[in-house]
Order: C-alpha cells, then structure tokens, then sequence
C-alpha cells in the first residue's frame, strides 16, 4: 500500500509499504477515505519530536472497516468509522476516568507516571512516534487500528467525510480547550493561534455562548480566515502588542479566558534560541506568556498546544499573584466524541469550512512543506489515499 512516511526531519515521502495486518483479537483494519495533516505532525517533521526509524504519519484519519478481529464485538466489515487519536485499551483507571490520553495498556515500554521527556509518557497515539508506542498512522490507505471496541465511532448518517472528519482530533481538542476554560455564556474568550485547533475553539465558544472571541495570530491568511468561518475579533501580533488590546478591549481587566492553541512552535527571538541552547529547551514559552498576561485575574489559561520539554524563567510569580487556573493536555476525545458527533449531525457547528487544500495522498510531501512554510495560504490539508495527483482531487479552495 501507499503511505506517508517520516524519515528523518524535513523528509517525509510517499512509499509502498507493508499492508497492516491483524494482530490482537481486538483490532480492525480500516481502509482509509480521508486524512489529514495536523499541526502536531509538524513535531516530528521539524524534528521538535525525535524518531529514529521510518514511521507512517498520521493520527486525523477516517474510512471504512476492511477486517474484524475475533475479539471485536462493535464492529463489523464495511461499517464507516472516524478514529479518535487518543489509542486507549478502555479498561484500565485512566480509561476509566475519561483520560483516554493516559491510558496504561496502549504505550507498553513506554508508558510510566512521570511524563518525562523521553521516557514515561502517557498512551498510545497514531503516527506520533516510537515514544507514543511506534503506532503507524492513518495517512495511508489502510491502518491498523487497536482496540476497535473502544476508540472508532460509526457514522450511520450520509454526512460527507470532511463534515466528520475533524471529530478525530482538531474539534474535540477545540471544544476541550473551552470546555475546560469554564465557558458557560456571557465570557470573552481569546485565542492564541488561528490554526486548526484555535479556529475550533473560536467555533465553540461562540456554541458554548461566549460574548467575544478574539482571535490572536501573525499570518495575515489565518486571520482571515477566523474572521471568515468564527466570526471573531482578530489582533495581528506582529501590528499590535495582543496583549494591551485584549486589556482595552475588556475595561483593563484582561479575557475571562485565554487559549493557548500554539504551544512550543511559537515564534522565537534570537534570544529564545540562544535560551534553547543554554538551557536544552525546545520552541519557546512566547504564547503561553501572552495568554497569562492577556487574561484577567482570577481567569482561566487553557493550554492544548504542545509543550514537550521544561522551560527555564517560568512564571509561576506572575500565575500566583493573578490567581490564575491552569489547564494542559491532550483532548479526552473517547469521552466527547459522541456529544460533539450530535453538534455536527444537528448542524449547530460546522468543520469543514476551515479547509483549503485537498490533495491526493501521493501529493504528501508537497502538502507538509507548504502546511509547514505557511504557504499558498495553507490552513488545513485533507488527502485522499483513493486518489492520485492528476486527479480533479488535487485542486485547492
């Protein structure tokens, strides 16, 4: 079969690879109709996630169930499912806890309490490196995926794959970044990174009843587009100090809440970098900071962009005397997917909007250089393994 496989940093190709086969009673292989590239791909691409040996990429994926293992009992050959990333055994006691992410079956060797930087990391996930269990990833034309009783979700209804497919991982991870900002109605929410994942949050804090979202970026492109699909307020970071507007657009005070939808890949100064060298650092802390000065006090920083190393100088002062609330980590997807299918089904949000490129899966390494170049005006890539590249597929917009 065709995949997309990482390399080594700044390489990633399509080759013809193994067919995946069953291995435990519980999985299924899934013949993949629709994936797509996320920003947390670019971890491994930019090498900010190390990875030794060739890997298929990819964990937002979507298609149709090919074959059954003889433990899966949910599921059945030509049912189509959406994949949540999280890879999660659904019986241990973070799985039972709604925290898929941290499961304790789905990561063995690597898995253990601490949440080091290369050893003792939480669960499974697709195509994210040997660290997260080495899983093979859905930018493929088929995959194998594990424990199928427990993660996959059936779409029974004649929505389109792209309607459903951000269900896998950029919605759910929005939607958890307002949810665990606290927004119940009447809130201003600001949103660092108008990527995928900050563009969902602005979705749903406008459907979770936010008074004003504003979106904070420095691509012109990006900000277009939350003004187009989230109908938010944007700041041009690289125009205006983000942080003094949000004040004087809020009496002062600062956002009720602030979402951190960037994490280490924000943009660094010739300082960062020589701070990274110092002190063995990864990417830098600059969104983080400006979410914890741009929120009011006694507020809520969310975080969901990826911070993978410890950081030097953090503010733990300036978080103290704010009385800020702080919430990291992945999206508990396992335990929202569901609820948020329902949102998609009665049309009370819409996905596929923020889309810009769709391209065949042969197109790969075009589709990650451009992604990761910030070109073309390239927000979210979908790709189509049944495609080629001289197919009608491969325009954009």
């Amino acid at each position: 079969m065709k995949a997309a496989v990482f390399h080594r940093p700044g390489k990633i190709t399509v080759d013809n690879v193994p067919d995946p086969k069953i291995k435990e009673p519980t999985d299924i292989i899934v013949r993949v109709t629709a994936t797509a590239i996320c920003g947390s791909d670019l971890h491994m691409y930019n090498g900010f996630l190390p990875q030794a040996k060739p890997l298929v990429m990819g964990h937002e994926f979507m298609g149709i169930v090919e074959d059954v293992g003889a433990g899966v009992s949910k599921l059945k050959t030509g049912d189509r499912v959406i994949v949540p990333f999280p890879i999660a055994c659904g019986g241990c006691f973070f799985c039972a806890h709604n925290l898929p992410g941290a499961c304790e079956h789905s990561n063995p060797g690597k898995y253990g309490p601490e949440g080091g930087i290369l050893k003792e990391k939480g669960g499974g996930m697709f195509g994210y490196s040997d660290l997260y269990g080495g899983y093979d990833g859905g930018q493929a034309e088929y995959v194998r995926v594990p424990y199928a009783d427990v993660g996959p979700r059936r779409i029974d209804s004649a929505l389109e794959d792209e309607e459903v497919l951000f269900l896998t991982d950029i919605f759910p991870t929005g939607y958890t970044a307002v949810d665990w900002g606290g927004v119940k109605g009447g809130e201003t929410v600001a949103v660092f990174g108008c990527g995928p994942v900050g563009l969902m949050a602005q979705k749903v804090a406008w459907a979770r009843g936010a008074q004003r979202v504003i979106g904070v970026d420095l691509e012109n492109y990006r900000l277009e587009m939350a003004r187009k699909v989230c109908k938010s307020e944007t700041i041009n970071l690289h125009e205006v100090d983000p942080v003094e507007a949000i004040r004087d657009m809020t009496e002062g005070r600062g956002a009720d809440v602030c979402i951190d939808a960037v994490g280490q890949e924000a943009e660094r100064s010739i300082w960062d970098r020589i701070a990274n060298v110092v002190h063995l650092q990864v990417g830098s802390l600059n969104a983080l900071r400006m979410c914890l000065s741009a929120v009011r006090r006694g507020g809520v920083v969310s975080v969901v962009g990826v911070y993978g190393v410890p950081y030097d100088n953090f503010p733990l002062g300036q978080i103290f005397d704010k009385g800020i609330t702080l919430r990291f980590g992945q999206a508990p997807v396992q335990a929202c997917v569901d609820d948020l299918l329902q949102w998609v089904e009665t049309k009370k949000i819409r996905l596929d909007d923020i889309i810009t490129h769709r391209l065949a899966l042969d197109q790969a390494s075009h589709a990650y250089d451009i992604f990761n170049r910030k070109q073309d005006g390239c927000v979210k890539v979908v790709m189509y393994p049944g495609e080629t590249s001289q197919s009608p597929v491969e325009a954009v917009l």
